[in-house]
């Protein structure tokens, strides 16, 4: 009788570790993953800051982008009133400013006059 009830458990052991290894892909796809996502969205919006964005930093100011470092942004708040944060500080872009691509060449309304 103790035989037949050692007998039986060849399939039994592998469950847990499937369930284990069906665990850590769940909260991988579920978890993880979106975080990183996330992460990435977050780090491109920053690196494209550029004068004349409005944004909003995580403390919940609004301020107009003035200039721009390597790691540091320059903010006016009010008129006149200019702050320097982090680049991580800024939680989202309000609006963009208006810029031309990269791939256009700026054109000037004036004439080349060629002699």
């Amino acid at each position: 009788m103790l035989y037949a009830a050692q007998s039986g458990g060849g399939a039994g052991s592998l469950t847990p570790i499937l369930m284990i290894a069906l665990l850590f892909g769940v909260m991988y796809f579920m978890m993880i993953r979106p975080q990183q996502k996330r992460r990435r969205e977050a780090e491109a919006m920053q690196s494209a800051l550029g004068p004349g964005d409005e944004v909003v930093t995580i403390g919940g100011l609004y301020g107009t982008v003035v200039g721009v470092e390597d790691d540091t942004v320059l903010l006016e708040v009010a008129p006149g009133v200019q702050s320097r944060y982090a680049r991580p500080a800024i939680a989202r872009v309000v609006t963009r400013a208006e810029r031309p691509e990269a791939d256009e060449p700026v054109t000037e309304d004036a004439e080349v006059v060629k002699e």
